[in-house]
Formats: structure tokens, C-alpha cells, sequence
């Protein structure tokens, strides 16, 4: 094949590589990106897309139960309503293969080139491409590695047959009747939290003394109570030795063995950076543990060599890989931009929603901040009351001398679409008098927020 070049090759086309890719290309980069599955990578194809759609497929049908057994308050009565899950993933699928269309024709008109294959550093400035008709040598001035993360495999429960992944879990066409969820993070808990609504015996499986650990006790306490009120068990300080197949054993702290029945394991321990089989040796890289070292623009220790995304570390999620490729595209056109988010919003699609963004209190004050809380309950929300769910609360954090807004959180129905109001003002550094002496739209769950922040200066309205 003939040689290509380039100004910028970037490696992976998902969250982070797509955007890098489709922002130089509008800068006049000459740009060429390789990836060996459809665009999106694991976010678009097997993760935060396609887990959002079963999640809202799940209490829908949830809800539906609800009321056919007469439980609504709403006057609302349906027939027993049924799922098919195999209707509901080609429903997903279809949702996906939208969208990796429109990434395609994004890329399309920014003028990159696509070549599909599996790439393989031969040195620093120079890579090649495994594809369908033979090996694309690709030599580039720049060169950004979007490879993302994998999922994290136990030892004594290799993924196969019965023991799912993540990916695995979102293309079940039946629901299991006893799925035990290895892993109390928010993967676990989100899909664990579905399955749940769709009708099968969950247990979560947690090695640590709670689950979601990352989280404070106040806005996992709400996540904990739903989860028992759909039926699932959580068991904590307790790991999983085997599977045979129908049962699993497990051990808690300080317990002798036992087992659990069982038809599937989802495995949700963690995610780790997919740092093998693209012949990263070959590059003389500083590595931070199993994470790539970059600096502030995102650089490597490398001459024209950036990394993004999963591959350089926490918080692994996708709007931060963007980000990233946005402002990577930006440098190599000669802007002069470095990394300097105040804050990088994480939600959890559990039953409640949590939204962190910024500081918690306990970070605060271990940053030896003095600080003021301003916390608002949905109880006391009408919005929430006509949504029959006034679970949870928006909690602001501040600092005690200027009101500077330090950190948001909040745990509740459909807090996800809160977190761009969180970030914003975190990131423009408002204090506490600017959320209260701006007018929110009546009724609806974001007053929480201009609540919070009456109380945290000492006159709430509402609550």
C-alpha cells in the first residue's frame, strides 16, 4: 500500500480520539485517525450509551409493574405488562448504530481520514495498520493514543460462558433470574439497579465495607434503601472465590465460606487502561503507574507524542477525554491552551441519580478550608412532589469567608441534568450569593440548587 502522511495520526476513535480528530480537522490539520471497531469506542458502543438506554428501558417497564399492580397513586391502571429484552437491545443497538453514523459523517466532514484496522507503533513518528486488504503504514508529525480502558478480569472468575463483563450484560437477550453483581462501584450498582426492575434476584458482591466507596454515607444512603425496596441484597466485606455455574462462593470478613444460587456474574471490579497490543513497548514513554505521564497540555514525555482519555488516568469518563481532545487539537495548531479544569462533573445512573462536581465537605476541610453548607431536601420540592419522587437533595459547599462555591453534590430523580449548572458555576468561581440572586424556573428541580444556596448563607426559603 502507499505510505500515508500527516500532520496528526490519532489512535482510537472513541470519546476522546473522535473529538481530537474532528477538532483539528476543522482547524485545517491534516488528519488521519485509526480504529478497529465502529467509532464511539467503549463509551458509544458498549458503555455509557448503550447502559443509559437499558437503564430507561428498565424502569419503564419497572413502572409499568407498578401500576398494573395497583400501586400508582397517579390514577393510571395498564395491563400486566410483559418485557421482551431482546426487543429492548435491538431497540439499544439501534440507538448506537445512529449514533456511530453520525460520528462517521461528523469525521466525514472535517475531512479526516478513517482507516480501520489495528494499529501498531513501529517507532515514534510511525505506525502500522492491520487491515482487511494488508498493512497501511501511517507516518505522522503528531501522534495522540486515545486507546482508552478494558474491563478489569478477576483471576479465580475469567470472563466466559456465565461470568459476564459490562459489554457482555448489555447484549443479554433474556433476563437471568439470579445475577450476581461482583463489584459495588457504579458500574455494578447501575446495572444491578436495572436488571433489578427487569425482574431478576440480584446480590451485590462488595470487598469493601460499603458500596459506591468513592461517594459519602449521605448520598449513597438513598441508593442503598431503593436498591432494597427492588428486592436486591448487598453484601459488604465480602468477596467472591468461584463460580460453577449455579452457585457462587463467597467469603466474608471474618465468616467462613458459603455460596449463593446463581445463573449469571457480572464482573464490575474496575477498568483499567488498554496499554497492551499496540506496541506501546516500542516507545520510550515516562508511565505513571499503568497510566501514561502526560503534562498540561496533555504531552508525553515523548516529542510529539500526546496521550488522552483512560490511558492517562482518573477519573476515567468520557467528558474528560473530549475535553482533552479538544484542547490536544488546539495545541498542535499552535494555540497556546493548557489543562485547567476546576472540575470535572461524575454522575452515577443509579436509582436516585448522584452528581458530584468540585469538592465534597470532607475534602474541603482536609484542604484545611473553613467551610459553609447550604443543603436543600426534595421533600420540600413541588416539582419533586408532582414527579411522585422527592428523594434526595442538592448539598452546596462553600468557603466560609467568601462564599466562593467550592463543590456540589446531589442525589436524586433525574439530578444528571442538574450537572452542567453544578459545573458551571464551580468552573466561573460564583459564590453563594450568585445562585441565590439568580431567578430559577418554577417548578422544577433545579430551585433545589438556588435553596441550597439560601440555606448555606442562613435564610432558606423553602426548607
Amino acid at each position: 500500500m502507499k505510505e500515508i502522511t500527516c500532520k496528526l495520526l490519532v489512535i482510537g476513535a472513541g470519546p476522546g480520539g473522535y473529538v481530537c480528530a474532528i477538532r483539528a480537522g476543522q482547524l485545517g490539520i491534516d488528519t488521519v485517525i485509526v480504529e478497529q471497531a465502529r467509532p464511539g469506542g467503549t463509551c458509544l458502543n458498549i458503555g455509557c450509551i448503550p447502559s443509559k438506554a437499558i437503564i430507561h428501558a428498565a424502569e419503564v417497564f419497572h413502572g409499568a409493574r407498578q401500576m398494573a399492580a395497583g400501586s400508582t397513586m397517579f390514577g393510571v391502571r395498564v395491563e400486566t405488562p410483559s418485557l421482551a429484552l431482546s426487543e429492548t437491545m435491538e431497540w439499544k443497538d439501534g440507538i448506537v448504530s445512529r449514533l456511530n453514523n453520525g460520528v462517521a459523517a461528523l469525521l466525514q466532514k472535517a475531512k479526516v481520514k478513517v482507516v480501520e484496522g489495528s494499529a501498531r507503533f513501529k517507532d515514534g513518528k510511525t505506525v502500522l495498520v492491520e487491515t482487511v486488504t494488508g498493512v497501511q503504514t501511517v507516518r505522522a508529525e503528531n501522534i495522540v493514543i486515545a486507546t482508552g480502558s478494558v474491563s478489569m478480569e478477576l483471576t479465580n472468575l475469567p470472563f466466559g460462558n456465565n461470568v459476564l463483563s459490562s459489554a457482555d450484560a448489555l447484549s443479554l437477550r433474556d433476563v437471568p433470574k439470579r445475577l450476581a453483581v461482583i463489584g459495588g462501584g457504579y458500574i455494578g450498582l447501575e446495572l444491578g439497579t436495572a436488571f433489578a426492575k427487569m425482574g431478576a434476584e440480584v446480590t451485590v458482591i462488595e470487598a469493601t465495607e460499603r458500596v459506591l466507596p468513592q461517594y459519602d454515607a449521605d448520598i449513597v444512603k438513598p441508593v442503598v434503601k431503593r436498591l432494597g425496596q427492588l428486592g436486591a441484597t448487598i453484601l459488604t466485606d465480602t468477596r467472591a472465590e468461584s463460580f460453577d455455574g449455579a452457585q457462587v462462593t463467597i467469603e466474608a470478613k471474618g465468616q467462613a465460606q458459603r455460596t449463593l444460587a446463581a445463573d449469571k456474574v457480572l464482573v464490575t471490579v474496575g477498568r483499567k487502561p488498554r496499554t497492551e497490543g499496540f506496541g506501546l513497548e516500542e516507545l520510550d514513554l515516562d508511565m505513571a503507574g499503568a497510566f501514561i505521564r502526560i503534562d498540561e497540555q496533555c504531552r508525553t514525555s515523548m516529542r510529539g507524542v500526546f496521550a488522552i482519555g483512560d490511558i492517562t488516568g482518573e477519573p476515567m469518563l468520557a467528558h474528560r477525554a473530549s475535553a482533552q481532545g479538544e484542547m490536544v487539537a488546539d495545541v498542535i495548531a499552535g494555540t497556546k491552551r493548557a489543562w485547567d479544569a476546576r472540575c470535572i462533573p461524575a454522575v452515577c445512573y443509579t436509582d436516585p441519580e448522584i452528581v458530584c462536581v468540585g469538592l465534597s465537605p470532607s475534602e474541603a476541610q482536609a484542604q484545611g478550608v473553613d467551610i459553609s453548607i447550604g443543603q436543600f431536601s426534595f421533600t420540600a420540592s413541588g416539582r419533586a412532589m408532582t414527579m411522585d419522587d422527592d428523594r434526595g437533595f442538592v448539598r452546596v459547599v462553600s468557603r466560609a469567608d467568601n462564599h466562593l462555591i467550592l463543590g456540589v453534590q446531589a442525589v436524586g430523580a433525574g439530578v444528571s441534568e442538574l450537572s452542567g449548572a453544578f459545573a458551571l458555576a464551580v468552573e466561573m468561581g460564583a459564590r453563594l450569593e450568585d445562585i441565590a440572586g439568580t431567578i430559577h424556573a418554577h417548578p422544577t428541580r433545579s430551585e433545589a440548587f438556588h435553596e441550597a444556596a439560601l440555606k448555606a448563607l442562613g435564610h432558606g426559603l423553602h426548607g
